[in-house]
């Protein structure tokens, strides 16, 4: 995958699968997988940190996950996502993050939203920088959003985003997430832009899809939102996995002979 395949996969109608990815271990299986590209997102901070948002991660912690993941996958297409107010601290600081990002491994920046960041990312891709946007549901506004709401019910909200869409596609973007937006909007701004769309609750009709890996593996018990599918039970497999070590070590069973070095 590069950056030419994108718009070519739309062209063609081919999907592109988009998964997350934050470390060198899952980066090593995902690079081995058919997967199109990976995401470094900022759901690493809630993911892998524990921290109850997105906007808790920093510059220094994509530049971190980003080179692990780049050193798990050599052969896979990066996003890195540019974290919180990266984007809004003048364009010396914003490029000096996505200068770190790219350094690191990244092969595009992601950035959320389009009011005030349109011009920013012209000069990012002037600047020789893939960049793919993200509309509708956009963590790292989710004060302002006032929560983890579907976005653009309303005519007036869902022209919104639309017209966000065509301006970022005018801003040079290569591509967009759509998060939490009607499948009928989703469709419809498919449609209407002529770079691919990747949708996470956005209806079956975007270019593609993305889901944060663990999620989609089912690691995270008792977390089930509407667009999620679990492809396997990860959380039940490992704990049965575990206590099996454990059963075995406590009754001697391992390791066994051959496993001991003479």
């Amino acid at each position: 995958m590069n950056i030419k395949e994108f718009c070519k996969r739309k062209r063609g109608g081919d999907k592109i699968s988009m998964v997350t990815c934050y470390d060198f271990w899952s980066a090593q299986i995902l690079n081995h997988s058919n997967i199109d590209t990976l995401l470094v997102g900022d759901s690493l901070a809630m993911v892998m940190h524990g921290f109850p948002s997105t906007v808790h991660a920093t510059v220094d912690m994509m530049e971190t996950h980003v080179a692990a993941v780049r050193r798990g996958a050599p052969d896979k297409f990066i996003v890195g996502d540019m974290p919180f107010l990266a984007a809004r601290s003048g364009v010396e600081t914003a490029m000096q993050a996505v200068g770190r990002l790219m350094r690191a491994g990244c092969n595009a920046v992601k950035i959320e939203g389009a009011a005030g960041q349109l011009d920013l990312m012209s000069h990012i891709v002037e600047s020789g920088v893939p960049v793919m946007g993200h509309l509708g549901l956009t963590p790292q506004s989710i004060e302002a959003l006032g929560g983890h709401r579907v976005q653009g019910r309303q005519d007036e909200a869902a022209q919104k985003i639309l017209d966000d869409a065509l301006a970022i596609e005018k801003a040079g973007c290569f591509g967009m997430v759509l998060e939490c937006v009607p499948a009928s909007l989703g469709r419809q701004i498919s449609r209407e832009v002529r770079i691919p769309t990747i949708g996470i609750g956005a209806g079956p009709d975007t270019d593609g899809q993305v889901l944060v890996l663990q999620d989609l593996l089912g690691m995270t018990v008792g977390f089930k939102p509407k667009f999620l599918r679990h492809y396997m039970q990860g959380a039940c497999q490992l704990t049965e996995a575990l206590n099996g070590f454990h059963g075995d070590v406590t009754a001697g069973a391992f390791p066994c002979a051959k496993e001991a070095y003479l």
